[in-house]
């Protein structure tokens, strides 16, 4: 394929303009973020066998930026911009909605950090700081770790929350393996928080644990006394 000899509508580019990017199939955005083919192929085969070998956008999404230089034609730059073009559509649901966004159940907290770390390939602890009305004031990673799990140190998170006046948080980890399902570290690590948040009046509201599409709230389980 040879992206001159396509017609004018045919260009990933030129449809964009024309009808909007909600026309465009992953392989034609991936196209555009490549740029330029290489190795004798267009941008968009180039794409196509990109996507092709990692099976969806949500896998490349969780892959390291060295995994896609593993294909003939994608380099460090392409690499990088498909590496950056993933990282902002994390990091797009963190940033300020104008009014803070009230948590007041497991099923919002999946709703609005789903996008951020269901797809991630290593462990992350995220604690979110609550007002009295269970609106978010802000959230921060307390911990990355490798696949398996991460260290959690609560001296630490509660610290945070004192200084941000906050009222109560609620903590959220990923499963990379995505089973949902605690593990024996995830209730040992809740029933520490637990313990922590009652000595210094902040309690823990939920762990809600991520896992692709599914969560479990540690609080549903009964494992978060007074929620």
């Amino acid at each position: 394929m040879d992206l001159k000899t396509l017609p004018k509508d045919g260009l990933p580019r030129e449809r964009l303009f024309e009808h909007g990017p909600h026309v465009l199939s992953d392989a034609d955005i991936l196209a555009l973020l490549i740029g330029t083919g290489a190795s004798g192929l267009s941008n968009v085969e180039l794409a196509a066998g990109l996507l092709g070998s990692h099976r969806s956008l949500r896998i490349m999404a969780s892959r390291d930026v060295r995994d896609f230089m593993s294909k003939d034609g994608i380099g460090p730059s392409k690499a990088a911009r498909l590496a950056a073009a993933f990282e902002i559509a994390r990091r797009l649901p963190r940033q300020p909605k104008g009014a803070g966004v009230a948590l007041r159940s497991p099923k919002a907290v999946f709703r609005e950090y789903r996008s951020v770390m269901a797809d991630l390939n290593r462990e992350i602890f995220k604690v979110v700081l609550l007002n009295t009305a269970h609106v978010r004031i802000a959230d921060f990673t307390a911990s990355e770790g490798g696949l398996a799990a991460s260290i959690v140190e609560p001296r630490l998170i509660f610290r945070r929350a004192i200084l941000d006046h906050a009222a109560a948080i609620i903590c959220i980890h990923n499963h990379p393996s995505g089973n949902p399902e605690p593990s024996r570290e995830d209730i040992s690590v809740t029933r520490q928080l637990v313990e922590a948040g009652r000595v210094v009046g902040i309690p823990l509201r939920d762990h809600v644990i991520i896992a692709a599409d599914a969560f479990t709230s540690l609080a549903e389980r009964g494992l978060v006394a007074g929620t």
